[in-house]
């Protein structure tokens, strides 16, 4: 594990279980102490990380609250929102869709690998998608790129979702609060089943 890899791993242990021991984080990081120490207190020089040990819950943990006099702390890297994730995850599965040559998956695995960790799925988000979108045909259509991603969303997350509805037969404009359970790509264009 790199010194880099290392610094994600214990951002995301205090973030995950708030206060973490001494030992816990060595174990999760197979270092010595001396290593251990010289990583959190790079991550408090280097990157501000307002690292604290709380001596009543026995671990380290993330200084909350209160007004911060200093710079923000953040790890160096590309930064996404659910949102952007669920979208990157979507387009990884139109790809291996769509490479039926395999000439870019191996390139695809080690993002969607990184997507997973950033995501923090235990129950396999990429797998999810696989089950939960369908392509039909391939073919490309100019479509919303913000609604696609909010009715994307609200389907990997399984939430409700309320939509302005237009029949085009009748020409008439309802609203309507769907639960999203498939995005298909039919004929070139995107169907929500709901």
């Amino acid at each position: 594990m790199s010194r880099h890899e290392r610094f994600y791993r214990i951002d995301q242990l205090l973030n995950q279980h708030g206060v973490v021991s001494f030992e816990t984080l060595q174990a999760a990081l197979e270092v010595s102490r001396a290593t251990l120490k010289r990583d959190l207190q790079f991550l408090r020089d280097r990157f501000h990380a307002p690292i604290v040990y709380d001596r009543d819950a026995g671990g380290y943990r993330f200084e909350r609250g209160g007004q911060s006099a200093g710079p923000h702390y953040e790890l160096p890297g590309l930064w996404f929102s659910a949102r952007e994730i669920h979208a990157l995850l979507t387009m990884h599965q139109l790809l291996a869709n769509l490479d039926t040559g395999g000439l870019l998956g191996p390139h695809i695995k080690p993002l969607l690998s990184r997507l997973d960790v950033l995501l923090g799925s235990a129950n396999d988000a990429s797998e999810q998608i696989q089950r939960r979108i369908r392509l039909l045909t391939v073919g490309a259509r100019e479509f919303q790129l913000d609604a696609f991603e909010l009715v994307g969303s609200a389907l990997l997350r399984r939430r409700l979702l309320a939509i302005d509805y237009h029949a085009r037969g009748t020409d008439a404009l309802t609203q309507r609060t769907v639960s999203p359970q498939r995005l298909v790509h039919y004929r070139h264009n995107w169907y929500l089943d709901a």
